[in-house]
């Protein structure tokens, strides 16, 4: 009578077992870059979890009793930590900021995703890339790269390329964006809205918001942080894009894919997109205090770190160099137009004004 439940306890201890040498080396380094991104908070955690990583591997490639340890990091651990992500959010917040914020938020986000369509295809870069890369740079930096990967089956190198190039854009940004702030005569809440809608990670957000001004940071936040929502919808786009394309792939004569039904499109739904909505739902409630609700932000962080230490590590650096310069010509090419857009919309709408 309770066989299958002790075989199933079994199995996940069996499955914890064989984690626990890659959590052994991916969390290490998920501490350590989490530090550096404390000590210096333009870096962030994610790109030097992945750095430490990839220098690890170049030096001693990991055993192949670590390995399921560091694909359940690179996997499943940030698929967790785009959950807990949702406990950052209020629907109060965003139906303040985001009637206020959409019409920038959305242009910008098109304009991106269209960009990195049509100019990724012209730079021939490949589509995962450009997809990752455009997400990236259209909604939240790595998050978004966290919660699109799976869904379109993204490789290591590829995940690692897109932080990468993210990564130089956000550090452009930090130095650049307040001297153009300043050069433009923006007041704090207008600038507030330049960052939180054209600055890819969170803490580059901070980080830019804070150098311009204090007055600045708590509506570029807030922005940012509706911004992220943007996951969800896009997260599920590309699910049935993907069913479709799988499908029709799969069809003998290559015909299209079945309509999605409303039951189907429920099941393309990956699960921690729920989650990520249902804590976003809780935390709208009050469910969630202030204080859990920090300390699950740095625990999503910190996951994020793990996540990426398990890219790094399982990353082929052949792949990373064979990408060459283009996917960073599009990076940078889609944060000129994202910026362009942003300040565009702010001075046709009268922001600020």
């Amino acid at each position: 009578m309770f066989r299958p439940a002790r075989t199933l306890l079994a199995r996940l201890l069996a499955r914890g077992v064989d984690v626990l040498p890659g959590l052994g080396l991916t969390m290490p380094i998920a501490a350590v870059a989490t530090l550096i991104g404390t000590l210096l908070p333009i870096l962030g955690a994610a790109l030097p979890a992945i750095v430490i990583g990839v220098a690890i591997a170049v030096v001693r490639r990991p055993a192949a009793r670590f390995v399921p340890g560091i694909e359940f990091s690179g996997r499943f651990l940030l698929q967790l930590a785009v959950v807990l992500l949702g406990a950052q959010l209020s629907l109060g917040a965003i139906l303040a900021v985001g009637a206020e914020s959409l019409p920038v938020m959305a242009s910008t986000l098109i304009v991106c995703l269209f960009g990195a369509w049509a100019i990724g295809r012209a730079l021939r870069v490949p589509s995962r890339l450009r997809t990752l890369i455009g997400v990236g740079t259209g909604i939240c930096g790595a998050s978004a790269i966290a919660a699109v990967s799976p869904v379109i089956g993204a490789l290591s190198a590829e995940v690692s390329y897109a932080i990468s190039t993210i990564f130089v854009f956000n550090v452009l940004a930090v130095v650049l964006f307040p001297l153009l702030g300043h050069a433009l005569g923006l007041d704090p809440h207008t600038f507030g809205l330049l960052a939180g809608t054209a600055v890819n990670d969170t803490s580059s957000v901070v980080a830019t918001a804070s150098v311009f001004g204090a007055a600045a940071l708590g509506y570029a936040v807030v922005v940012k942080l509706v911004r992220t929502l943007m996951i969800i919808p896009i997260s599920v786009g590309l699910s049935v894009i993907e069913a479709r394309r799988a499908a029709r792939e799969g069809s003998p004569d290559g015909s299209a894919a079945p309509s999605i039904t409303p039951r189907r499109l429920i099941g393309l739904v990956p699960w921690f997109l729920v989650g990520f909505l249902l804590l976003a739902v809780l935390a709208s409630i009050g469910a969630i205090p202030p204080t859990p609700r920090d300390v699950l932000a740095h625990v999503s962080a910190f996951l994020i770190a793990t996540a990426m230490a398990g890219i790094g590590l399982s990353t082929d650096l052949g792949a990373l160099r064979s990408a060459g310069w283009r996917p960073l010509a599009l990076g940078g090419i889609l944060w000129i137009l994202v910026t362009a857009t942003s300040l565009a919309v702010i001075a046709v709408t009268g922001f600020g004004r």
